[in-house]
C-alpha cells in the first residue's frame, strides 16, 4: 500500500513592512527640482548684483566673493571629512553660502575675516545641525552676525568709507549711515527734522551709492528675484510679506518724525530686498505653508525697520533673519494649514 501523500506547506514568510522615506526639508513634490537644480537657479538669479558689484568697487568685489567662496567650499569639504561623509559641494550650497557671505560684507573687509565668518557659516550656521536641510539659521547669516559682533571696528560704519582705495562708491557714507547720524543730531537739537538732503531715489534704486556689495542695486536684486520666483525656486509669499510689514512700518515711523526718508527709500536702501529674495526665502530655514511664509516675511520686515530707527545699527536685515529663523517652529504649528475635506473630527 502506497503511503499517504502529505501536502507541502508553504515556508511562512514574514509580513513585508512599508518602507517610510524619512528625509530633511525642503520637501518638494516635483522631482525634477532637485538641490542643485534650485542652487543652480539661484546662483544665476545672483548675476546681475554680482556683476554690479564688480561695476561699482571693481576689483575690491572680486577679492570679496572669491576669498568667501572658496572659504566656503573648503570649509564644507572639511567639516564633511571630519564626519566621515563624502564632499557635498557638487549640491552648490556652499558656493551659494559663500556667494551671499561676501555680498553681504563691505568691499574693505579683510581677508581674514572673510575667512572666520565662512568658517563660522559652515561649521555653526549647518554641520553642527547636521548639514543641508537640518539647519535652523541660515548659515551666511550666522557667520555674518558672528564677524559683525567680534570685529565691529573693521566692519562697522567707517569700514565703508575709505577715500585712497580711489573707488567713487567708498568716497561717501552710505545712506543709512546718513540717516541714522542725522537722527542723533535731531533728537540732541543740532538739526530740524527736516534739514536732511536726502538721497535720490534714482540713486538709491539703479545702486549708485555706497554699500556693502549685495546692496548696491535694487533693480539688479528684483531682477534676480522675480527670476526666482518665476523658476519656482523661492516662495513669493515671503517677499510679499516682506515689502508690506516694511513700508506699512516705515510710513507710521517718517509721519511719528523718527525717520527722515520716506517709505520707498527705506525701501530701496540698504539690503532689505537681497534679505527678502535671496536670504529670508531659504527653503530650509523659512516656514512650510503659505501663510505662515507671508507672516515670517511680514514679521521680517517690520523688524527691519524697527532694528533700522531702534538700535544702534543703521542696518538690521542680518539679526531681523536670524530673530525670524528662530520663530519658524512656532510659526509652523499656528499656521498648519486645513486639510482637504475640513479638520478632522476628534
Amino acid at each position: 500500500m502506497s503511503e499517504e501523500l502529505k501536502p507541502i506547506q508553504a515556508e511562512e514568510k514574514p509580513p513585508v513592512e512599508p518602507i517610510l522615506d524619512v528625509a530633511p526639508s525642503p520637501h518638494i513634490y516635483d522631482t525634477s527640482l532637485t538641490t542643485r537644480k534650485v542652487m543652480l537657479d539661484v546662483l544665476i538669479a545672483l548675476v546681475p548684483l554680482v556683476v554690479w558689484s564688480i561695476f561699482m568697487f571693481r576689483l575690491y568685489a572680486v577679492k570679496q566673493l572669491g576669498i568667501s567662496i572658496v572659504a566656503c567650499l573648503a570649509f564644507e569639504t572639511l567639516f564633511a571629512k571630519m564626519r566621515g561623509r563624502s564632499t557635498p559641494i557638487g549640491d552648490y550650497s556652499a558656493a551659494i553660502t559663500g556667494v551671499i557671505l561676501g555680498l553681504s560684507l563691505p568691499a574693505t573687509t579683510p581677508v581674514f575675516i572673510n575667512i572666520i565668518a565662512a568658517g563660522v557659516a559652515i561649521g555653526i550656521g549647518k554641520a553642527v545641525f547636521g548639514g543641508l536641510g537640518f539647519n535652523m539659521f541660515n548659515p551666511a547669516m550666522v557667520g555674518r552676525a558672528f564677524v559683525m559682533l567680534s570685529f565691529a571696528r573693521w566692519l562697522g560704519a567707517p569700514a565703508y568709507v575709505d577715500e585712497s582705495l580711489g573707488v567713487d562708491a567708498l568716497t561717501r557714507a552710505t545712506p543709512l549711515s546718513v540717516a541714522k547720524d542725522f537722527m542723533k543730531m535731531v533728537f540732541d537739537g543740532q538739526m530740524g527734522f527736516r534739514d536732511l538732503v536726502e538721497v535720490a531715489d534714482q540713486d538709491l534704486f539703479m545702486g549708485y551709492v555706497n554699500g556693502s556689495l549685495g546692496e548696491m542695486s535694487a533693480l539688479c536684486i528684483l531682477i534676480g528675484g522675480l527670476y526666482l520666483i518665476y523658476r519656482k525656486a523661492a516662495a513669493w509669499q515671503i517677499p510679499l510679506g516682506s515689502i508690506v510689514g516694511l513700508l506699512v512700518s516705515a510710513l507710521i515711523l517718517n509721519l511719528l518724525n523718527l525717520t527722515p526718508y520716506d517709505m520707498m527709500q527705506h525701501l530701496w536702501s540698504g539690503a532689505f530686498l537681497f534679505g527678502a529674495f535671496f536670504i529670508a526665502t531659504d527653503p530650509v530655514s523659512s516656514p512650510l505653508s503659505r501663510k505662515g511664509r507671508f507672516f515670517f516675511g511680514l514679521g521680517y520686515g517690520v523688524l527691519v525697520m524697527i532694528l533700522r530707527v531702534f538700535s544702534s545699527y543703521p542696518e538690521g536685515v542680518m539679526f531681523a533673519i536670524l530673530i525670524m529663523n528662530a520663530m519658524v517652529p512656532l510659526i509652523n504649528r499656528f499656521s498648519v494649514p486645513v486639510p482637504l475635506g475640513g479638520p478632522t473630527q476628534v
